[in-house]
């Protein structure tokens, strides 16, 4: 199963932890397309992970977020599923067999939820309110979607619309295009080395101006799928009749 996976992990400033991320990602899920994507660091994050076998290795010019980071390894992802997970050691490779295992009939999209949280009692306690007013206001249902562990078909990138702060309502907009979502429990763990980019005030400022700016695209967003496509038949000259071709 592993090999049929791509893993984007988005690194920012993470030269302290990302090459412990990357190996204990190879290991865990061996033959499986790494893809690290560097947002625009400004330390040594790009010279390790373009340095590391078996990566694919892109890179942001500047800072754009981790939004961005995930959209672009997303875009270039090859394999029939994907997988997200942070690149600060937080999340344990180990989980991604088991979410991508409960992807199949009735379950388009795997969302990993933490059950138990390895961060301050403010981080908590700040998710927690969180997950509430996001659920009353977009109904999406999921309890953690700030756990960046999830599973879902290459095919379902093409429903994401890129904005900073998609990789905060990627349920919503699965949902949104007629996905169905289960919840698996995965492992939470502490840093493997430096420190958050986000302080709680600034989550909330970001998370309250994004969630009314996805609930007005929830209501316009098109939906594209369609029933049926019919072909126009091959053309027939004058001098050939139907089936000629396939005569030796």
């Amino acid at each position: 199963m592993t090999p049929s996976i791509s893993i984007v992990i988005p690194f920012y400033n993470e030269e302290e932890a990302a090459r412990g991320v990357i190996e204990e990602v190879l290991r865990a899920n061996p033959g499986a397309e790494v893809l690290a994507v560097d947002d625009g660091s400004s330390d040594r994050t790009w010279d390790i992970i373009s340095g590391a076998d078996g990566v694919t290795a892109i890179r942001f010019p500047e800072n754009r977020g981790q939004s961005a980071a995930m959209f672009a390894g997303l875009r270039h992802a090859s394999r029939p599923v994907c997988v997200l997970m942070d690149g600060d050691g937080q999340n344990d490779p180990a989980d991604i067999p088991k979410l991508v295992a409960a992807l199949g009939p009735g379950a388009d999209v795997a969302c990993g939820y933490r059950a138990t949280r390895r961060d301050t009692p403010s981080r908590r306690w700040a998710s927690k309110w969180a997950n509430r007013i996001r659920c009353l206001v977009i109904k999406d249902g999921v309890r953690d979607t700030g756990c960046s562990l999830k599973a879902f078909p290459r095919e379902a990138v093409d429903h994401l619309v890129p904005f900073n702060g998609m990789h905060r309502f990627l349920p919503a907009l699965f949902l949104r295009a007629g996905l169905t979502i289960v919840e698996v429990p995965v492992n939470h763990r502490n840093r493997f080395a430096g420190t958050s980019k986000y302080s709680n005030l600034d989550r909330a400022i970001r998370g309250l101006y994004d969630l009314f700016g996805v609930q007005w695209l929830l209501h316009r967003k098109v939906p594209f799928d369609v029933a049926e496509v019919k072909k126009p038949a091959k053309k027939v000259t004058n001098h050939e009749t139907p089936g000629d071709e396939k005569r030796p």
